[in-house]
């Protein structure tokens, strides 16, 4: 692989990185004022982090039933309000646990 092959790979992505990231900036000038917009924006993040790791969650075990374990207990834990360490640790325990005893 040459220099000039590397770089331009580099170039390329920089541009395309950097496109999602300048376009909203030049489209929307003014605030948005349509609820319905601010809605959508702001939960968009939300639903695409989800939809990304969910699907690694359900596989991350082996074992379908221990990741679904885990996953209830985290989702009880983040349901009470408890602070991240203590609703990855949980889910971790609970995954953990199934594994040794079952």
């Amino acid at each position: 692989m040459s220099l000039r092959y590397i770089l331009l790979a580099v170039a390329l992505m920089a541009i395309v990185t950097y496109i999602p990231r300048a376009l909203p900036i030049v489209l929307f000038k003014r605030k948005i004022k349509s609820q319905r917009i601010t809605s959508f924006l702001y939960y968009t993040p939300y639903a695409v982090l989800g939809a990304m790791t969910f699907p690694s969650i359900i596989y991350s075990t082996g074992n379908l039933y221990y990741s679904i374990a885990g996953t209830l207990v985290a989702l009880g834990l983040a349901y009470l309000e408890q602070g991240l360490m203590k609703v990855a640790l949980g889910a971790v325990l609970i995954v953990f646990l199934c594994h040794v005893y079952f």
